[in-house]
């Protein structure tokens, strides 16, 4: 008998600027996102991220974002947060990495947890993979 493998939830999505890898693992989702950094593109993928979360269910989302361009402004991370409060988020953890940087990442995660949102924001995987499966960061440990 086969074991079976985890779900993968539509695998790919890519268009002409950006493209989402989202999968289900165990309990939660892990999305890696790939392209040009704009608002469009972060309000895209996002939509997709929820679409995703409010079919599966996850308790957990592990985001690394590889998106390569000038940064969002502070605004933009306020218009995304904005968008995506009431959409179902607000049941889930969310660990988003930027392993090139956090540049403005910081607001999002300010502006999230003041809508009710469990994110955080990350330039390492690993501390963000810790934090969502134990809830702790390296250096309270």
């Amino acid at each position: 008998m086969k074991a079976m493998r985890e779900p993968m939830l539509g695998a790919m999505h890519t268009d002409d600027t950006y493209a989402l890898d989202l999968r289900r693992q165990g309990d939660g989702l892990r999305a890696t996102v790939t392209g040009e950094r704009t608002l469009a593109n972060t309000l895209a993928y996002w939509e997709r991220i929820v679409a995703a979360v409010k079919a599966q269910r996850p308790r957990w989302l592990f985001l690394c974002d590889r998106l390569q361009g000038h940064e969002l402004s502070i605004e933009a991370w306020r218009t995304l947060v904005e968008r995506m409060t009431g959409q179902g988020l607000e049941g889930i953890r969310i660990a988003h990495v930027k392993p090139s940087g956090m540049d403005h990442l910081e607001y999002c995660e300010i502006f999230a947890r003041e809508a009710g949102i469990d994110a955080r924001a990350f330039g390492d995987a690993g501390v963000a993979d810790r934090w969502l499966r134990y809830g702790v960061d390296d250096d309270v440990a």
